[in-house]
């Protein structure tokens, strides 16, 4: 067993102000983002001016927030909601759910590729490459808040987590930040590295990072208020993964049956 760290959810406190690691990784993933999405245009011919991308990235994030407090509050905790429609807005109690923001990030993107003019695709195969950044960060500063933790087990590498209980547990926040962080980065960068047909790369985030969720949230615990929703074993974050691997399988294949396809989704 590997104790714990002790760390402290609050990086910077100024009196009454007090900064999380949480917004943290949000702020430095953004910039990362940014700071490659900028280097990468440089790269290659693409469509978009460097304050087009920067409204790109602006839009994106506003969409991952949005859509992920309210996936949060639709997907775990309905019941909740439907007693207390306001609880929605109670963001200062946290809740952020990825499959939430990742339908946020999709309509604000469409919104923005409209208003440019510009196919969707184009936009989402260009930004997907990005987003394993932010993803990582921020299971890192799960793992820093303690939360999200595993199921219980005996490896050697396992955690008794404060906020959980006494028993040795998975850090499963750690499997999360290396296969949808770090590989999937990596599988991203290197197929995005070239010219690809309008949905390919976009297809291939959706497909690789609904598998690796699948494989994770089988050592991660399941939300406490909703348990195993199916067959004793099935939880939220792998029922809401399932659609993604399945649109992800049909944007690949569909566009390599039509390689001289232009843009998509316009």
């Amino acid at each position: 067993m590997i104790n714990f760290p002790a760390l402290n959810p609050v990086a910077i406190s100024l009196g009454p102000i007090k900064i999380y690691w949480y917004g943290i990784a949000y702020l430095v993933g953004f910039a990362a983002v940014w700071c490659l999405a900028q280097y990468r245009a440089k790269s290659r011919a693409f469509i978009l001016t460097k304050d087009q991308i920067t409204d790109l990235i602006f839009y994106g994030a506003l969409g991952a927030v949005v859509g992920g407090r309210i996936g949060y509050v639709l997907f775990y905790h309905l019941p909740m909601f439907l007693a207390n429609p306001l609880w929605l807005f109670a963001v200062w109690q946290g809740g952020m759910s990825f499959h939430g923001g990742f339908i946020g990030v999709a309509v604000a993107i469409y919104l923005y590729a409209r208003s440019l003019g510009q196919p969707l695709l184009k936009l989402t195969d260009f930004l997907v490459p990005f987003v394993p950044i932010g993803l990582g960060l921020g299971r890192l500063a799960n793992f820093i808040n303690g939360e999200l933790w595993g199921r219980p087990t005996d490896v050697p590498w396992g955690m008794v987590f404060p906020r959980a209980d006494n028993l040795v547990r998975h850090p499963s926040q750690l499997y999360e930040l290396f296969l949808e962080g770090v590989v999937l980065f990596i599988i991203l960068w290197i197929y995005s590295n070239k010219p690809r047909p309008p949905g390919k790369v976009s297809g291939l985030f959706l497909i690789f990072y609904g598998l690796f969720r699948l494989l994770a949230e089988w050592f991660r615990a399941p939300d406490e208020q909703l348990g195993f929703i199916a067959f004793g074993w099935l939880t939220m974050g792998q029922l809401l993964s399932l659609p993604m691997i399945m649109l992800g399988l049909w944007l690949y294949l569909y566009f390599n049956k039509n390689p001289l396809k232009k843009g998509g989704f316009k």
